[in-house]
């Protein structure tokens, strides 16, 4: 199956059928930027990023967990997880501490989605790292330091 679908990827077949679906109006480009917050991914401190964000003051929650190593041995690439138990969540951001940009992740979750985000962030140093959760007009937050090691060598 997997080398089928190479197949027809390689003969210019899909992207045919990519092109057709996006002609007819069935699938939109646009729609995935919807919702980008430009002033939040650009914004350099923790305090500008959650105003951009419209969380002036979010509440610390034990509803919400960041995952993620202790130790990362290599910053460029940091898996970084986020869960609510917080009925109706319909937002979740991760946001590092001491990057030059604070928000290094958004996510809309539509209605009836598991609120449970997985993703790798870089870091360039040892930080805290925040989530950033939104259930109805509330914002919630929880954090989790994770060190950064030079070298990969765990010390």
């Amino acid at each position: 199956m997997n080398n089928q679908r190479r197949n027809v990827l390689k003969t210019g077949t899909g992207a045919a059928v990519l092109g057709a679906l996006a002609a007819a109006g069935i699938i939109k480009p646009g729609i995935a930027l919807a919702d980008w917050n430009k002033a939040a991914f650009e914004a350099k401190s923790m305090a500008d990023t959650l105003k951009a964000l419209g969380a002036t003051q979010p509440a610390d929650s034990k509803d919400v967990q960041v995952t993620g190593p202790d130790i990362a041995e290599n910053g460029a690439v940091v898996p970084v997880g986020v869960t609510s138990a917080i009925p109706g969540t319909t937002m979740m951001a991760i946001l590092i501490e001491k990057n030059p940009n604070a928000l290094a992740a958004s996510f809309v979750l539509p209605a009836g989605t598991e609120a449970n985000v997985q993703t790798r962030v870089k870091m360039g140093q040892t930080s805290n790292v925040y989530a950033l959760v939104k259930a109805g007009d509330k914002f919630f937050l929880a954090t989790k330091e994770i060190k950064v090691t030079l070298g990969g060598c765990g010390g």
